[in-house]
């Protein structure tokens, strides 16, 4: 019966000390840094939706306007169906290929959507239309949002991606989780990296800071009146 007891009390001493030793080795913690990571990608993914759906009524706008930059207007609503088209899983954000295509995507959008803004600058009429002010109000917060979400995104991805390499972390990362780091979302283009002041990140983008200035000058000179 003592040796049972013995037995017994030993097997309990081994789980405790196995268990400790996980513990040690960070174990607990890389899922939680994964999940984290994910969420922020979930974030990053919400937001260039909420992009792609106020493009639509922003074309629809443009054309009724400025009807002569139908070349224009079709390449962002080509952009847009692409960007659409690619869709990363935060099973995917490990694999290189897959993210850099998303990225690609992303970035051919903005650079379309900054030219399209600086093309309003030869129609009054429409840098002062409400409707257009509207939406172009609300890229511009969005254009903020994923700017944010990729910031908080790529943070979130740096602390699992040194969690998984640290000592002890990195014995439960390779014995137990097999975990591979993941991929940071990287600016495709210069200035990619910072929502700019007309909201559209991009090679366009500097190009079409005024029309932003002339649409809010716009704005106000309307609510003036």
């Amino acid at each position: 019966m003592v040796a049972s007891f013995l037995s017994r009390l030993t097997r309990f001493a081994f789980v405790a000390a196995a268990a400790a030793g996980l513990s040690a080795c960070g174990v607990n913690s890389i899922p939680t840094s994964e999940e984290n990571a994910k969420a922020k990608w979930a974030d990053v993914q919400n937001q260039y939706q909420r992009r792609a759906d106020l493009i639509p009524n922003l074309v629809a706008t443009v054309k009724g306007y400025a009807k002569q930059e139908q070349d224009t207007l079709t390449k962002v609503t080509e952009a847009r169906a692409k960007a659409t088209s690619v869709q990363i899983s935060a099973a995917d954000v490990t694999d290189p290929a897959k993210m850099a295509q998303y990225q690609a995507a992303q970035g051919q959008l903005s650079a379309g959507l900054g030219r399209l803004l600086a093309s309003v600058e030869a129609y009054p009429d429409l840098k002062s239309n409400q409707n257009f002010l509207a939406l172009q109000s609300q890229l511009e917060g969005t254009e903020n949002r994923i700017a944010v979400a990729r910031r908080d995104y790529n943070q979130a991805v740096q602390d699992y991606n040194t969690t998984i390499r640290t000592f002890p972390a990195i014995i439960g990362a390779k014995v137990i989780y097999g975990a591979k780091p993941m991929i940071p979302f990287e600016a495709t283009t210069p200035g990619a990296d910072t929502a700019p002041a007309v909201s559209f990140d991009g090679p366009a983008a500097p190009a079409a800071a005024p029309a932003n200035d002339n649409a809010a000058a716009a704005a106000s000179k309307a609510a003036g009146q």
